[in-house]
């Protein structure tokens, strides 16, 4: 098939596209900017934002299929930003695969869709939708998948994908934060950091992507219309992730540990001191955040198995090895930019 997938230079968009190259489908890509490594990998590349309609709707000409990744991600900054990026572009991208007859259309979305800021544990997708957010990425990005989910039609099939902190060689998002926080003395574990979240390597969030794919073309009732959890399937105690993920990068395990109490108090002060003097840049710690690395939220991912055939193939052990291997080699430089690499 010819398939777009949006933020195809982005790590999990990349990962997606990689997955699909080895399949021997055509891809397109619509991001922000030109990637040379998907020039060098012969990708046809469209530059623009997810409002810019008419080049969306170019970038989507005689395409089967689209993958809907990008987003405007951040605990932090103003509702229009995101509203505008998560919500009235996925509203674009839906808008424009139905005049260009595009049939199939897989949404990323988030497991923070549903945080309520409490302990989950083995949930599934029952859960509802909280009714009120502490950070605008969760709150709009489930206001897109409910408009995904509400395209579904005879004759447009969706479904959306639910991955939690995704990781593994490429990460350009997670690691070099915790890298930097890390090298500078302001990592701390909230609490004994023994609460369990779900994690996913980034070849199985990837190829969770290309089976939902794969189920929708072939028996679409199992899965349209529809949102899926997707994770490793064993959820890892949160200070053993961090340490890790710091092990794979050459950094000492975090030893210093901060209350909870005083996270959710120090995250409240930062955020009324940053609206009061407009500040634009992220708190070092969000109420948002604060929520995530307190609790437990792991999830059932049984209905992904059972509906398209998701497993984990690579383990969160053999994951980090590969994460070692690709930080401690020159030759990541070949395909990722400097500024993408940690």
């Amino acid at each position: 098939m010819k398939i777009l997938v949006t933020g195809g230079g982005g790590f999990l968009g990349f990962a997606i596209i990689r997955q699909l190259l080895s399949q021997g489908h055509e891809i397109v890509s619509f991001s922000r900017q030109q990637y040379p490594f998907l020039d060098e990998l012969g990708i046809i590349q469209y530059q623009g934002d997810l409002r810019d309609f008419d080049i969306l709707k170019q970038a989507m000409e005689d395409c089967n299929a689209v993958f809907h990744v990008a987003a405007k991600m951040g605990m932090w900054g103003k509702f229009e930003d995101f509203f505008q990026t998560n919500v009235l572009g996925t509203e674009n991208v839906i808008k424009a695969c139905k005049e260009q007859g595009v049939r199939f259309l897989v949404f990323t979305s988030s497991p923070s869709v549903v945080f309520d800021g409490k302990d989950c544990e083995g949930k599934n997708e029952s859960l509802p939708y909280p009714k009120r957010y502490n950070a605008y990425y969760p709150q709009t990005k489930a206001m897109a998948e409910q408009i995904v989910m509400a395209a579904n039609n005879p004759f447009f099939k969706t479904v959306c994908l639910r991955p939690h902190l995704i990781w593994g060689p490429g990460d350009n998002q997670l690691l070099p934060k915790l890298v930097e926080k890390a090298k500078n003395g302001r990592l701390r574990i909230i609490g004994d950091g023994s609460n369990k979240v779900d994690c996913i390597f980034i070849d199985n969030a990837a190829i969770a992507h290309v089976l939902a794919l794969d189920q929708i073309t072939q028996d679409s009732s199992k899965v349209e219309g529809k949102a899926y959890f997707i994770s490793q399937g064993h959820p890892i105690a949160i200070a053993d992730l961090i340490n890790q993920l710091l092990n794979a990068a050459g950094i000492p395990p975090v030893t210093k540990h901060l209350s909870p109490v005083i996270s959710r108090v120090v995250a409240e002060a930062l955020e009324n001191i940053y609206r009061l003097f407009g500040i634009t840049s992220e708190p070092m710690i969000t109420s948002f955040l604060s929520q995530q690395l307190i609790t437990s939220h792991w999830y059932d991912i049984s209905a992904a198995k059972r509906d398209f055939g998701y497993r984990a193939d690579v383990s969160i052990e053999k994951g980090m090895e590969q994460l070692k291997h690709w930080l401690s080699t020159e030759k990541t430089e070949n395909i990722f930019p400097k500024s993408r690499g940690f």
